[in-house]
């Protein structure tokens, strides 16, 4: 399995792209790598804005603030010159919030499906609502005059994966037969006539109550006319997605399982037409020298310490060992995803908390040249 060839360095991606969309395992400190993508871009110039899907608090975390919310918030400025990074992490019912009130037709439609029961219970809940949710939140990202660069940090492979069929999963919902079926009872024509559906409604009562089914017709009464605005941003999302100016970007670790995770997703994603842009391998172990035996002749006055001389010998051999299977995992990850930029940060001494932690990760990734 293999992915496009990838043209550009890393440095390029982040210096002409407008998306750049971070997708790997969990616990391979992708939230890190993200945001080190957005601070090394705000450093060159740019005004680069990094969301995390992921609910948890790691992005705020990693920048060294006590909270985020769903509105960009701007990072103190540690470099010299004009760039600007900002973060902000995802809230999904403030995001479908702001979609149902953009598409409703007026202030009145939008505030009957806000106050549904319904509305309440699945626009937070509902399978699929978060992924969804996340490119609205991409999309608005990537057209707003305040930011050139929107990096994405996705939740772990598999839900990445939902989130890049957010789009056409949406599509496919809103012209499934079900939803029609439950769009019936709102169409003027067949409200008095459908006889199939008040059928379906009455069965459904039974199943899942009255108060239900009835907060379910109140909801599709007042989505009806909204459909068409979901699906043209579905369509044009998923068109974002695809488009050349956006570029993936797997962030992986040298393990075993971390590098299969890996190749699915790029498998997965080459199967759409799309390629690995370039890939992150993060917390590689340091290389080791190969140690001299040393054999101390009898009766040498310091022959009492060879033995724990032996022991720090085998220890080191030890480490050896695994950093030459970290390499192979490499290997392995490079040589199955072509054309794909590579850089590496090796295990830091301390997780990244603050801005100086942030520069460490972006110094790794983007190495001076050497003179």
């Amino acid at each position: 399995m293999t992915t496009g060839g990838a043209s550009g360095s890393l440095g390029e991606l982040i210096e002409r792209r407008t998306v750049l969309i971070c997708a790997g395992p969990g616990g391979v400190g992708k939230t890190t790598a993200a945001a080190a993508l957005a601070y090394e871009a705000a450093r060159r110039g740019r005004r680069a804005v990094v969301v995390t899907i992921d609910p948890a608090r790691r992005l705020a975390d990693a920048l060294g603030l006590d909270a985020l919310t769903n509105e960009p918030h701007q990072v103190e400025r540690v470099w010299e010159g004009p760039g600007e990074m900002w973060a902000l992490m995802l809230d999904v019912k403030g995001t479908f919030d702001s979609a149902v009130t953009r598409n409703a037709s007026s202030a009145e439609q939008a505030r009957a499906i806000l106050d549904n029961r319904l509305y309440r219970n699945i626009s937070g809940a509902l399978s699929g609502t978060q992924e969804y949710m996340a490119v609205e939140k991409l999309y608005d990202l990537s057209f707003d005059p305040r930011f050139d660069l929107v990096v994405v940090d996705t939740p772990p492979t598999r839900h990445a994966l939902d989130f890049l069929d957010a789009p056409a999963r949406l599509l496919r919902f809103l012209n499934n037969r079900f939803f029609r079926v439950l769009m019936m009872p709102t169409r003027a024509s067949l409200r008095a006539v459908n006889f199939a559906t008040q059928a379906l409604l009455k069965t459904m009562s039974k199943v899942v109550g009255g108060d239900v089914v009835r907060d379910a017709v109140a909801f599709f009464t007042a989505f009806e006319g909204m459909e068409q605005g979901f699906r043209d941003r579905a369509s044009k999302v998923k068109a974002l997605l695809a488009a050349p100016s956006t570029a993936f970007v797997v962030i992986s670790a040298p393990r075993r399982d971390a590098v299969d995770e890996s190749l699915y997703f790029a498998g997965r994603l080459a199967e759409s037409g799309q390629q690995v842009a370039a890939l992150v391998v993060n917390r590689l172990f340091p290389e080791f020298g190969g140690a001299p035996p040393i054999a101390l002749p009898p009766g040498h006055p310091d022959s009492g310490a060879a033995g724990v001389l032996d022991e720090l010998l085998a220890n080191a051999r030890d480490l050896a060992g695994i950093a030459a299977r970290e390499r192979q995992h490499v290997e392995v990850l490079t040589s199955r995803i072509h054309g794909a930029a590579l850089a590496t940060v090796p295990l830091l001494d301390d997780d990244v908390h603050d801005m100086a932690g942030l520069a460490l990760v972006a110094a790794h990734l983007f190495p001076e040249p050497e003179t």
